[in-house]
């Protein structure tokens, strides 16, 4: 694969990582006392340094009568366009999006100047999730935008057009991630989004999470309500109000559609085929869930295919998507791309180059051509999916962090979600900076990062579930040194020996850099490279151990390690005192030691009772 090399200039990209143009100077040539004129960074400016590798998207569309033209919505970098399916991207939403999160693209098919996109991605991890503000409307191709409602509305995962009226439209809203709000459900616009009613809602718990139009008749709607709620703890998926619902005239009015269909229902996506608008099909997040099929326009469902790689962590994922020119196939989205060519009965896998999916648009002219979203960015093919896009030409990456060593020149280091470490280089010696100049450092996607910065040989590095790593740079080799090494996924956490948070901090001292720090729920440490490790604190959490267990229901566990709870969330290390730490739990616990541990004490500053939000 050629690369993308990076040229000087005015490059700004969305959740990339930006370094200021005075880039030799170093964070470290400064004491605590000095201060800076200001006046001295009002010339200075951003530029680009990587990396073109795509993050995550969750809404994709493209533009039936033009295969070339494509749109992307990320979740954290805004909304992209590519005029040359799927060659290069250009961000086109940033001079006027108050957020980056994006749920939901449409392009009315009657007037493909017309754009209507939702804010706030449904997928509501607890982590590297962005809240919505609103619809966004563009009436000249994405070339200016303005907000038209809804933005105090929470996440909006999807929005559809009327076919002939680009004025008339229906928004999915998802609602507030944090807590039950009344603003939840399917909304429609008559005016071009001047005004919204509030057509369909169920209750404060449950918001809409899909919604399909009838092509041949756009009075007939399909949404999905999902009861669901987070707390850092746990995912809820499935309660009273959650299922499919059917209006017969353009939203004004609804029916629940049950016959079938199980009674507790989580997340379902839903989808018309084009080709004989009778055929539905749903992925269904239940005990007796799987992909159902409707012949009838909803009356009645079948279950055609309940196997559990369909609908696995459903709050994730669950959708669905039929080819518009056969009833017969569709496509279920999940960690893999399933295809089904009997109309649900059997499914194999479709190769993309990056998992976790999301999103996808199938050409009306041409079943071949589509478009992904996943985890990785958008992808297109024109061969139905035999090959596709590159992902290495978006940056769009979301880093949880970075931090910088003291090289010259310096390098940046951090971790990109659903991706690996990266550590690229400030700059080159050469015209540019591409992958070949970039390297991964062990750890993972959610990594804290940690060396010496004046000598960054060793590399300590954490993910998720308890992963640490030592990555030397001399050498080009990793090791794990995980001071407890212990089976994580399907265990609650109050079983597990060290707590870690999915964000788990490790911190080389400043003082000595053969000494690591680490946190579980308790300060570890080590002074011979992790073959030893010794608990210098007590636990330094609130320990709530009705907040340890499983972290997903009522339907489906979520045991990923995303939702540990009691865990120190971060360390800081006085770069003056030796010996005095500051540790921050994700509780909202707050501990300092003056003598590495020997004593501690609580300076947590508020103690007020939290209320749960589910």
């Amino acid at each position: 694969m050629v690369s993308q090399r990076l040229v000087s200039g005015k490059m700004v990209a969305a959740f990339a990582i930006c370094v200021s143009a005075l880039s030799s100077f170093s964070h470290s040539a400064f004491a605590l006392e000095d201060t800076v004129n200001p006046e001295l960074f009002d010339k200075m400016e951003y530029r680009f340094i990587g990396p073109y590798r795509g993050g995550r998207s969750v809404a994709v569309t493209g533009v039936e009568g033009n295969t070339n033209l494509y749109f992307m919505g990320t979740a954290g970098g805004g909304v992209w366009k590519t005029e040359n399916a799927g060659l290069s991207w250009k961000a086109i939403s940033d001079k006027t999006f108050k957020v980056g999160s994006i749920g939901a693209i449409a392009v009315a098919p009657s007037d493909p100047n017309v754009i209507y996109v939702g804010t706030g991605e449904g997928p509501i991890r607890g982590v590297t999730t962005s809240h919505g503000k609103g619809v966004y409307k563009s009436t000249d191709g994405g070339e200016t935008w303005k907000l038209v409602g809804l933005d105090k509305r929470g996440q909006i995962p999807k929005i559809r057009i009327h076919p002939t009226n680009p004025d008339i439209a229906w928004a999915a809203v998802q609602g507030n991630i944090w807590g039950p709000n009344e603003a939840r459900g399917i909304f429609k616009t008559i005016d071009g989004g001047e005004t919204w009613q509030h057509v369909l809602k169920v209750n404060a718990d449950t918001g809409a999470a899909d919604l399909a139009i009838d092509p041949s008749n756009p009075r007939i709607l399909y949404a999905s309500m999902w009861h669901h709620g987070r707390t850092p703890w746990f995912i809820k998926s499935g309660g009273e109000g959650g299922g499919l619902y059917k209006s017969t005239d353009g939203g004004e009015s609804w029916d629940k559609l049950e016959k079938g269909l199980p009674k507790l229902i989580g997340k379902v996506g839903v989808d018309i085929a084009a080709s004989n608008p009778k055929r539905l099909y749903a992925i269904v997040e239940a005990e007796e869930g799987g992909v159902y099929r409707s012949d009838d326009a909803g009356k009645s469902w079948s279950l055609m295919n309940g196997d559990n790689i369909l609908k696995a962590r459903a709050w994730y994922y669950n959708h669905i998507k039929v080819d518009p020119n056969d009833e017969n196939t569709l496509y279920v989205m999940n960690v893999q791309l399933h295809k089904s060519i009997d109309g649900g009965k059997t499914f194999e896998t479709v190769s993309l180059p990056h998992g976790d999916t999301h999103d996808m648009w199938i050409n009306p002219e041409n079943s071949l051509n589509m478009i992904n979203a996943n985890d990785g960015g958008a992808t297109v093919t024109f061969d139905g999916g035999e090959s596709w896009s590159s992902i290495y030409n978006q940056p769009t990456a979301q880093f949880y962090r970075v931090i910088t060593d003291n090289l010259n020149p310096y390098y940046v280091y951090g971790g990109q979600q659903d991706n690996s470490t990266m550590a690229t280089p400030s700059q080159t010696w050469g015209d540019g900076m591409g992958i070949e100049d970039q390297f991964a450092v062990g750890g993972g996607e959610s990594a804290h990062i940690a060396f010496n910065p004046a000598d960054p040989t060793l590399i300590y590095a954490t993910t998720i579930n308890g992963t640490l790593t030592e990555y030397n740079r001399d050498t080009g080799l990793t090791r794990p040194i995980m001071p407890y090494p212990e089976y994580v996924f399907g265990r609650n956490a109050r079983d597990q020996k060290y707590r870690t948070n999915w964000n788990a901090p490790v911190v080389v001292s400043k003082h000595d850099p053969d000494t690591v720090y680490y946190g579980t729920q308790m300060i570890l440490k080590t002074t011979d490279r992790g073959v030893n490790w010794q608990e210098i604190s007590p636990d330094l959490t609130r320990n709530e151990p009705e907040k340890q267990g499983l972290n997903g229901g009522p339907i489906t566990n979520e045991q990923a390690g995303a939702e540990y709870y009691n865990t120190v969330f971060y360390i800081a290390e006085s770069a003056v005192n030796k010996g005095e730490l500051w540790v921050g739990a994700d509780d909202g616990k707050l501990h300092i030691t003056r003598d590495e541990g020997k004593n501690w004490k609580d300076v947590t500053p508020h103690k007020k009772k939290r209320r749960s939000m589910l």
